[in-house]
């Protein structure tokens, strides 16, 4: 009974640290979520409007309150039509991110022979579209080009885009080592504030990285620059060094351990 009574009183004492320390992880796994998509847009909207709010129940500004609360329905509809992209693409990367960062990284190297691949095709200035899949599945994208299901070698990707083949102008999805298929294409992206530059490969990319976890790898067929698109954001030209540590944080694989340089440095991954 008193064993009972001493554990209950030790709750009581905890549950106000519990209370506010599951609400603070809450909080900041939806900050984190939102920072990654145009949806933080909405936040902003409703602060400002919170503020009004605010200011004239404050200084009981009766004409601005009421005209407030008699808009507050249509603010609201106003709302899920104006940002349903974004409210869309919020709850699709809740329901890719994963909450608790444990578990064993994934011990494949395939990662090494598609950066080969890339460096060759940039130097001949051919595109690549390679798409690094992660939670979210993508079916029905990879219906829209041809199943293969091979092992990922720098010679087959540089084989696929290094000549006008059918599969050349696509994606080609990859996962656990192996190209799933090739010739896919991706949607495009919906940000109207994209460099006019970028053609329609690196938009194919930054879009689907909008709507997935899924991390893409883009050569330029203009410039030879190699790129990355992941979490609504294109990182251009970037360096061999950096695409190698940017892949490896992404894709949870362990650093080389043959080249002390490329160990990962956390405090400087590219965001």
């Amino acid at each position: 009974m008193y064993t009972f009574e001493a554990l209950s009183t030790v709750f009581n004492i905890l549950r106000p640290v519990l209370d506010v320390g599951i609400l603070t992880f809450i909080l900041y796994k939806a900050y984190v979520l939102l920072s990654k998509t145009n949806g933080i847009q909405v936040i902003k909207a409703l602060v400002i409007i919170a503020i009004a709010y605010a200011v004239a129940e404050i200084f009981r500004l009766q004409t601005l309150l009421w005209l407030m609360n008699f808009i507050a329905p249509g603010l609201l509809m106003c709302f899920a039509v104006i940002f349903q992209p974004e409210i869309r693409k919020l709850f699709l990367k809740l329901g890719q991110s994963r909450w608790f960062a444990f578990g064993s990284r994934s011990k494949h190297s395939y990662v090494d022979a598609v950066l080969t691949a890339a460096d060759m095709l940039a130097k001949q200035r051919r595109g690549m579209l390679a798409v690094f899949l992660r939670q979210t599945k993508h079916d029905d994208i990879m219906g829209t080009g041809t199943i293969l299901n091979a092992d990922v070698s720098s010679a087959l990707l540089v084989t696929i885009y290094s000549y006008d083949s059918p599969l050349h102008d696509a994606a080609c999805f990859i996962q656990n080592g192996k190209i799933l298929a090739a010739g896919c294409f991706l949607p495009l992206s919906e940000q109207f504030d994209i460099k006019k530059t970028f053609g329609t490969r690196h938009r194919a990319g930054l879009g689907l990285s909008e709507v997935s976890d899924a991390v893409v790898l883009i050569v330029s067929e203009e410039t030879g620059a190699i790129s990355l698109a992941y979490d609504s954001e294109l990182h251009y030209d970037l360096t061999p060094l950096e695409l190698k540590k940017t892949l490896e944080y992404l894709l949870e694989l362990p650093p080389d351990a043959n080249n002390l340089e490329d160990t990962i440095d956390e405090s400087k991954f590219i965001s």
